[in-house]
C-alpha cells in the first residue's frame, strides 16, 4: 500500500503539491560582490515544500562549483546565473534574473 500525501490527500505517486509550489512562486536570482572581489550565485524564494537541499546539490553538480543552502536560499560559489536559470526553468520554477 502506497503512502499518502498528507497536504493534498493524494498518493504519493499522484501528489500534485510538489509541482503546484513550483509554478506558484517566482524564483529570482542575483549575483553579489562578496569579500575579497568574488561572485556569488544568490537564489531566492524557494516555498518551505519544496527539497531545497537536493536542487542545491543538483546545481552545484551542474555548475561544477562548490555553495550552501540556507532556508530558503541557495548561494553558488562564482557567476552562474544563465546555468541555473536553464536548470530551474527544466524542473517546473518561474525565474526571473535580477
Amino acid at each position: 500500500m502506497s503512502e499518502i500525501c498528507p497536504v493534498c490527500g493524494l498518493p504519493k505517486e499522484l501528489c500534485v503539491c510538489d509541482k503546484l509550489s513550483r509554478e506558484g512562486k517566482e524564483i529570482k536570482i542575483k549575483t553579489e560582490k562578496r569579500r575579497y572581489g568574488k561572485m556569488v550565485t544568490v537564489i531566492s524564494g524557494f516555498d518551505s515544500s519544496v527539497d531545497i537541499k537536493n536542487i542545491a546539490s543538483d546545481l552545484k553538480k551542474l555548475c561544477a562549483t562548490g555553495g550552501t543552502s540556507k532556508k530558503d536560499i541557495i548561494e553558488l560559489q562564482g557567476d552562474h546565473k544563465e546555468k541555473a536559470k536553464k536548470k530551474l526553468e527544466e524542473m517546473g520554477f518561474k525565474v526571473e534574473i535580477e
